[in-house]
């Protein structure tokens, strides 16, 4: 009897000594499929089961992609097997974490009521989850080639299997994240959920983030306007060891050469006549955290001395004051212009040109990141709808097409807007659609031989020109006001009026 327990034990001990080797094997595999394909059939092999099926989930988000593979199963075998994540035996192993192992799941009380479990007469199975808190998997096996069920010392094998099959599948899930989506390797390290896309563009620009964000240093934006140069300040703010403390704007186009000082630096009760008392300024907001100045370039040389010196000595002197502050702060500045060509114009200080562009990063156009489109009109579709407290709108094939086809000179900013418009259009005739007629209206729907010369980048462009006439003439062609409307910069309205050719109507 000693004799026979020995056989067994070493038997035993020899089967996941040969588990334990074939799962190092499967290490070499650089694809995701193969992988769980031999994966199966190894443990299917081992365990001497007749039928067999694995699946996994990339990462814990049920919104994410499972990859799955069955052995010796049919097709409609395999649609009830699934059914089972849900419900029943493949149910009960994923909400408790254990390995379920059931001689005959017909005559177990547990399962036998089920109708499918009686469909099937399933008798002999062994479920186990793959992953914990939560699983990401399961592996069913059921039935057994040879001789009795599956046994209770059945359960170390798989465990072994289970314990190893995981990290295995992570590498290379992240490999085919990496492959599809450039930017997924940069994500982990950064808070940049709203910086929305997939493009290469997108991802050397997470990469320069990357780069700067736990740095301790002042960082020049560049790009367009609308590519979303904030957003990115902010990213690099909640990226950074200074991410708890706060993150103060300031446009500096936005106010007039006289009161910008007092607004950066602060003024002494009486410094001008508007301080009737002490006023702190963003410096001073900013303290411990990022001072976001965007629009740099529109800042007035007196100001720009300051700046130079809060950058270059950490101190400032609020208006009327005599006596330095201390400042502990990050400027992040950001520009649409050329800053060299101001230098050369005299508009703009060399010496703080150099301070600020010490890590300069270029935000790309949306002409530069195309692929992207698709995926930021979904999710403005879907901002705009919970903004506006709106039922779910989907966009459809053709609205996504036009959205993709067509210029954004207004980049991303110009996108977000028309999303938004589109979304109220869609809700105020009930549709559950953005349809291209939503996007844009003024296109028409026309496909006579006279409209169909005329194409989809001119058909938007006579419309954008249409929307800034129209603008332009009810704020009696006040730049600023419109400039404000569209949230753009007013450089930018002055482009976009050069470009259409707008001139203001006489009288």
């Amino acid at each position: 009897m000693g004799d026979t327990d020995d056989e067994t034990a070493n038997e035993r001990v020899r089967r996941e000594r040969d588990l334990y080797r074939r799962l190092l094997d499967l290490g070499t595999h650089d694809e995701i499929e193969p992988f769980l394909r031999e994966a199966l059939e190894l443990i299917v092999d081992t365990m001497g089961a007749r039928l067999g099926y694995l699946e996994i989930a990339d990462g814990t988000d049920d919104a994410g992609p499972r990859f799955s593979i069955a052995h010796g199963l049919s097709n409609q075998e395999l649609a009830s097997i699934r059914s089972l994540v849900s419900s029943g035996i493949i149910a009960e192993a994923l909400a408790t974490g254990e390995i379920v192992v059931t001689p005959s799941a017909i005559l177990d009380p547990r399962f036998g009521g089920r109708e499918s479990v009686h469909a099937r007469r399933i008798e002999a199975v062994l479920c186990a989850p793959i992953g914990v808190d939560p699983p990401r998997g399961v592996l069913y096996l059921q039935g057994r080639s040879g001789a009795g069920p599956f046994s209770p010392s059945d359960r170390t094998p798989v465990e072994l299997f289970a314990r190893h099959v995981v990290p295995l599948a992570d590498r290379l899930l992240t490999r085919r994240r990496h492959h599809e989506d450039p930017t997924a390797e940069f994500r982990p390290r950064l808070r940049a959920d709203g910086l929305v896309g997939r493009s290469q563009a997108l991802a050397n620009l997470l990469r320069q983030i990357s780069l700067v964000a736990p740095l301790e240093v002042d960082v020049l934006l560049t790009g367009d306007s609308g590519t979303g140069k904030s957003l990115v300040a902010r990213v690099i703010h909640d990226s950074s060891p200074r991410a708890r403390a706060a993150f103060v704007e300031l446009n500096c186009a936005a106010l007039p050469e006289s009161l910008i000082e007092s607004e950066l630096f602060g003024a002494l009760a009486g410094a001008h006549s508007t301080a009737t008392r002490r006023m702190d300024g963003k410096v001073a907001a900013a303290e411990g955290g990022t001072l976001f100045l965007d629009e740099i370039g529109e800042l007035a040389i007196p100001a720009q001395a300051k700046l130079l010196h809060l950058i270059h000595a950490k101190q400032y002197y609020p208006l009327g004051a005599t006596k330095a502050q201390s400042a502990n702060v990050r400027i992040v500045a950001a520009t649409n212009v050329d800053l060299k060509a101001a230098v050369a114009e005299k508009r703009f200080r060399e010496d703080l040109l150099y301070r600020l562009q010490v890590l300069p990063i270029r935000v790309p156009s949306l002409a530069e990141r195309p692929d992207d489109v698709p995926e930021l009109a979904r999710y403005f579709c879907g901002a705009a709808c919970q903004r506006h407290g709106l039922p779910r709108t989907e966009l459809s094939r053709s609205a996504l097409r036009a959205a993709q086809s067509a210029e954004w000179p207004g980049n991303v900013r110009q996108l977000a807007h028309a999303m938004e418009a589109a979304v109220i259009r869609a809700a105020g005739e009930g549709s559950s659609f953005v349809e291209r007629s939503h996007l844009f209206p003024d296109a028409g729907e026309d496909h006579s031989p006279q409209d169909g010369e005329v194409s989809f980048q001119e058909r938007t462009r006579r419309f954008q020109s249409s929307l800034l006439r129209e603008l332009l003439d009810d704020e009696d062609w006040n730049v600023g006001k419109v400039a404000d409307r569209l949230d753009l910069a007013r450089s930018h309205v002055y482009a976009l009026i050069r470009g259409f050719g707008l001139k203001r109507r006489a009288g």
